[in-house]
């Protein structure tokens, strides 16, 4: 088991891949089974994962992705979709704890007012999808490093394109993709303003 700083440290955005490298379906799946354990705002799990894995399926993705070389050279693509109907969740997250005694069927309704309560808000949809897909992005990024893969995010594709093209359901938005490999070229080091700069201590 890699230790989590060594992990995080050593975590860059590579974009050369060795396009004979593959990865399983299996490591694919545990892989996304650890970033599904990304919190959530209520454990709503507010993602799905649209797995791009095989070199036929990534050449048709490569245009939407404006023809970035690595979406067809790295092992597999994860698009990371938000989901904006998060609310349809509350059976299948709190219905099972209810079961196991782990929460009282009170509490499961609180809860639900809560989220019915947040999803009638125009704009938190949107952001609860970005929001908390994004964190389940970073796990998986994370996962794949300390397997031995490397990763890079990409915002500039197409999503439109992507949604249409692939039939992705209006429940969905297309929040980022993710390429996943084996490095050819080590990614380009980059520095990060002092910590220092970036933290305000409230009073």
């Amino acid at each position: 088991m890699s230790d989590f700083f060594d992990v995080a440290l050593s975590r860059r955005s590579v974009k050369v891949y060795d396009p004979q490298a593959e990865i399983s379906t299996g490591e694919l799946t545990e892989l996304l089974g650890i970033a599904g354990r990304a919190p959530s705002a209520w454990n709503l799990q507010q993602w799905h994962f649209l797995v791009f894995h095989g070199k036929e399926v990534q050449k048709k993705l490569l245009p939407i992705a404006y023809n970035q070389q690595q979406i067809v050279d790295a092992s597999a693509v994860i698009c990371i979709l938000g989901d904006l109907e998060g609310h349809l969740n509350i059976d299948p997250v709190f219905d099972p704890q209810v079961e196991k005694n782990e929460i009282t069927p009170e509490l499961k309704e609180i809860l639900a007012g809560q989220i019915k309560g947040a999803y009638k808000r125009p704009e938190y949809p949107r952001e609860g999808a970005i929001l908390n897909s994004s964190l389940a992005a970073m796990q998986f990024m994370l996962a794949a490093r300390a397997k031995g893969y490397d990763t890079c995010p990409i915002g500039g594709f197409n999503a439109s394109s992507l949604v249409e093209t692939f039939g992705v359901s209006e429940r969905y938005l297309p929040t980022m993709l993710i390429t996943i490999g084996r490095r050819l070229e080590e990614g380009r080091p980059t520095d990060r303003i002092p910590v220092e700069n970036l933290i305000t201590f409230a009073e």
